[in-house]
Order: C-alpha cells, then structure tokens, then sequence
C-alpha cells in the first residue's frame, strides 16, 4: 500500500484543542469488524465490551514536561524539544532556533539553567546540562507540557494533569499515550469490579509519533525508534488469559507497539530496548485481540497500524462516519473500539 492511501480530509474544527471536563465524557465509536456495523456510544459504555476473562493492558508511561525555552550566548532565541534523557546529565533533543547551536555552545534557561551542545545524532542534538540537579529535574522545574502541534495554544496548568493519564508512573514519554487519558480512577474500579484484569507495559512515545511519513512507498519508511518494557509479570498474565480463552485488550496503539515489539520471535517474551517496529496492512498480530484507540492524523503510521488491525476499507469509512458525526479527533478527542 501507499502512503497516500491514508490520506483523508479533516475539517479544522474536529481537532480538539482541549480535554473535555470529565476525562470519561467522550464519544465512543464501536467497530464491529465481522459484521462492518458501527456503532456511536459514549466511553463508558466500553463496559458493556469487556468481559471477565479479559485482560487489558495500558501503558504506564508518564509524560515529562520536554519543552524549554531559552537564549543562545548571541542572544538568539532557542526552543528545545527533549526527546530521550540518556542519563541524569544529558539528554537528546530536537533544536528550533535561526541557527543550528555548534559543540561547544551553551543554551541558557530560565532559572539560571544552561546546557552545553555535546554533538549531533542525526537529526537530534546531545545536549548535556551543566547542574548538579537531573535533567528530569530541571524539566520538573521549568519545562512545559509538550502538546502536539495540531494543538495551537500554549500548554497551561491543566495540561499538567490531563495530559498524563491517571495510572501513569515512568517517566520518560514526550507524547501522551492517548487513549489512556479517557480513563479516571471511578472507571478502572468499575473494570475491576467485573472481574476484568489489567496488567502494563511502557512504551516511552517520542516526538515521532507525530511526524509525517515522507515516502509514497511505505517499505522505504524508516520508522522512528521507542524505547519499550515488557515484565514477565505482565507476560504471564497475558499468557493465562489466552489460555482460559479470554481477550488480550490493548489500550492505545502504543500498548499494541509494545506487546508486538515482545512478540517478534513469534510469543510473548519479557524484554526491553528500543523498537522500530512499523505496523502496515498484512500484519500479523500475535498477542492483542481487540484495542482501543483514538482518532489518528491523516497518513500517520498510527493510521497504518489500525488499518492493519481491521480491515483498512472498514477503517477508513469509520472516520469518515466519525467526521460526518463530528467526532472530536486527536490527542484530547474521542476513542474508537476494535475488536478482531
């Protein structure tokens, strides 16, 4: 397939530009892949799709606050997109300013920060900061909530608890794992209460996630690189809900990512390390039976792997049935649900 065979019109007005109130007030679009019906319903009626025997598996990353603001020694201004911390002291960025910073050169930030350009990797700098605190430290203190660029507007106070989802604790994504953000605390209470289990993995989403794929061949795409960890806890709770026949539920296409990351070798397997895996029609998932996820930008490999997951001609006329009923799209907007 081709790169412009995910390609579809979105009017501007449907791109969520801010979570609703209440995290569990989205519209929730059902597809029901053997029959091709679809059907529009609220988030929580996802209860009425789960059963006992089920098991969903929800990425426990946590978002850190990867922007920062700052002014090179000529006085230029700098805006700075962390992408991976390496360690305490360094991390890897992309570099938005009139002019690329050379070795050597020193970004000073707000509070009386700096950090010194160490190299190139690609297209990512190495930045190292020069302070005693951590680099999540310093990121802790003045950074900002990096919102996608489809959302035009400054992140603010609220950004910061609901742009992170509420089970989230490993620190180390720099975009939120979104279908995570539809549930709150009363939700997972009310899935533990039928019985159904939930188990994690990590999937640390990079900044990737949202950039264009540039080929019209797909098989030419270079897929940007997460890091991933499966426990063997987890893996065993995936394996004894196959085998007393129920449902591996992924919450969010990085779940998928990363479950589908262990499983290359053909099973489940712990483990962690980065991933480039790049999920297109044709595809053969061996560990998740159904998903939930939200509405992805046109072209993106986040389309691709949904696609692969149901059938691409289904999927494609559930968004465009999802643009019809104004569903909201994106980061901050609704879920769709898939089951296989």
């Amino acid at each position: 397939m081709k790169k412009s065979d995910f390609n579809y019109h979105l009017p501007e007005a449907l791109i969520a530009q801010q979570p609703l109130p209440e995290r569990t007030a989205s519209r929730l679009l059902c597809m029901n892949r053997e029959t091709g019906e679809l059907a529009d319903r609220t988030f929580g009626d996802l209860l009425d799709f789960i059963n006992p025997n089920d098991l969903l598996v929800l990425n426990d990353t946590r978002v850190i606050p990867a922007r920062l603001f700052g002014t090179k020694e000529t006085g230029g201004k700098v805006e700075i997109l962390i992408e991976r911390v390496l360690n305490e002291h360094e991390a890897l960025a992309h570099i938005r300013s009139s002019k690329s910073p050379k070795i050597g050169a020193k970004i000073q930030l707000d509070n009386g920060y700096f950090a010194e350009m160490q190299g190139r990797e690609d297209d990512l700098f190495h930045l190292r900061f020069t302070h005693e605190k951590s680099v999540l430290e310093i990121l802790a203190e003045i950074g900002h909530i990096p919102l996608p660029p489809y959302i035009e507007r400054a992140d603010d106070e609220n950004d910061f608890t609901r742009y992170q989802t509420v089970f989230g604790k490993n620190a180390g994504a720099v975009a939120a794992p979104t279908a995570g953000l539809h549930f709150d605390e009363n939700m997972l209470e009310k899935i533990k209460a039928i019985g159904t289990q939930t188990a994690f993995v990590t999937l640390h989403v990079g900044s990737g996630t949202f950039q264009p794929v540039r080929v019209e061949n797909l098989s030419e795409h270079v897929m940007h690189k997460e890091f991933f960890a499966v426990s063997q806890e987890t893996v065993d709770v995936v394996n004894a809900t196959k085998k007393r026949g129920g449902r591996v539920i992924a919450i969010g296409t990085t779940a998928v990512r990363a479950l589908e990351s262990a499983s290359r070798s053909g099973i489940l397997q712990a483990g962690f390390g980065d991933t480039d895996l790049f999920i297109t029609p044709g595809y053969e998932f061996k560990s998740v039976n159904a998903m939930l996820t939200n509405f992805h930008l046109p072209e993106s490999t986040l389309l691709m792997l949904v696609s692969a997951f149901s059938r691409y001609d289904f999927v494609m006329a559930a968004y465009k049935h999802a643009i019809e009923q104004k569903y909201r799209f994106f980061s901050y907007g609704d879920a769709m649900w898939i089951c296989r």
